[in-house]
């Protein structure tokens, strides 16, 4: 890749443009600045080098000038949810290095989860409650660019109230595996509903079912599965997912379908709490905020997987399909829509639409306060939801 020789693939540094940057470890040294507080100042991102050559006091000041206006990853600090930039602080044995922080937050986000091996492909699975609750087995399946780590409040109040909950982490995303596209996994929607197939399988989950659905594009594709697989399942609930024709696609996949720009965008280690606070009217803690940037920052993978899924995708032939399956003629279970109403990608008329094709079985259930991932913003106005509903 045209990036390889000059940015680490998983993190996003802004360079001096009077500088060549040949990230040799004796010149440089990147480290890690934790968030002080909950509404800090934007930052910049900046590295430094060393040159051996001389030059006048001018120089340098008109140098330090030019490294302060340009700053091509600027984008990196524009957004709240880049307040944990890896940056070179001023005395930078003050801070952790990379190295440093993955270690302290690797173990982090992993509540009630362990792994599964299905088929060549090893999941990640939450699980809670029971396989002897009196109140059957919920599965929810997240969206992208997130994980299972967003459900994982809900499903431990819902097992509680005596469900049994199922959370995978989708392939590709999160803590399981993921794949290189072309060598057993395509990151098709097909092959995605076969796994999942698979997965249910392995771990033994009962027809039928409850299901849980949320979120862009594998989000999607959880729906296209309930729709090949209706008599798997008792009732759907659908968190803020695109639902119609008029369902905007997000500024990220269009980005990520675009050649080049899509492989440097993947690569921006804090893409999943970027697209969830863009979505939302809080700010995520840094806590939460770490362990969804966790796998793309350990990694190349998930952002390649993120890049893969998002160019296979066909979104409004999915759209279509969604909107046609669960029209009144074709779908005959109960469906609730638990809608956060502060979704800036998609507002309450998306519900609201979707409901119009199947008046008898689509219950609206709104969730003030709550935006794109309510089971993030609020989990407790959706458990209430999910249970006088299941």
């Amino acid at each position: 890749m045209v990036f390889s020789s000059v940015f680490s693939p998983t993190l996003n540094l802004a360079m001096s443009s009077s500088h060549s940057c040949y990230f040799s470890s004796n010149k440089y040294c990147y480290s890690y600045r934790r968030r002080r507080t909950q509404n800090t100042r934007r930052r910049t991102v900046r590295v430094r080098g060393s040159s051996s050559s001389s030059s006048s006091s001018n120089e340098k000041d008109k140098e330090d000038s030019d490294s302060d206006s340009f700053n091509p990853f600027g984008f990196v600090t524009d957004n709240p949810s880049s307040r944990s930039a890896i940056q070179l602080p001023e005395s930078p044995a003050e801070d952790g290095n990379v190295g440093q922080m993955l270690y302290r937050i690797e173990d982090k986000g992993k509540e009630f989860g362990s792994y599964v091996k299905s088929g060549k492909l090893r999941w990640f699975v939450r699980e809670t409650g029971s396989s002897d609750s009196r109140r059957g087995t919920i599965v929810l399946l997240h969206g992208a660019p997130t994980q299972s780590f967003s459900y994982r409040v809900v499903m431990s109040q819902l097992a509680d109230a005596g469900f049994h909950c199922f959370a995978p982490d989708w392939i590709g995303f999160g803590f399981s595996d993921k794949p290189q596209p072309g060598y057993g996994f395509d990151y098709t929607e097909k092959e995605f509903h076969d796994a999942l197939d698979n997965l249910l399988k392995v771990l033994g989950v009962k027809s039928p079912f409850f299901l849980v659905v949320q979120g862009f594009l594998v989000g999607s594709y959880g729906l296209t599965w309930a729709l090949k697989n209706s008599s798997k399942i008792s009732k759907l609930a659908i968190l803020n997912s695109p639902l119609t024709l008029s369902s905007v696609i997000p500024g990220l996949f269009q980005q990520l379908r675009i050649p080049l720009f899509g492989e440097f965008t993947c690569q921006n280690a804090i893409i999943a709490e970027r697209f969830i606070e863009a979505g939302s009217p809080y700010v995520l803690k840094n806590e939460k905020a770490d362990v969804y940037r966790l796998p793309y920052l350990a990694s190349s993978g998930p952002g390649f997987a993120l890049l893969e899924a998002a160019r296979k995708a066909n979104f409004k032939g999915t759209l279509r399909e969604i909107v046609e399956g669960f029209a009144s003629e074709r779908w005959d279970k109960p469906i609730l829509l638990a809608w956060g109403l502060s979704d800036k990608y998609l507002p309450q008329s998306v519900a609201e639409e979707f409901k119009k094709g199947n008046q008898t079985n689509i219950k609206l259930q709104p969730i003030e306060g709550a935006g794109h991932m309510p089971q993030e913003d609020w989990p407790e106005k959706v458990v209430d939801a999910l249970r006088m509903f299941f």
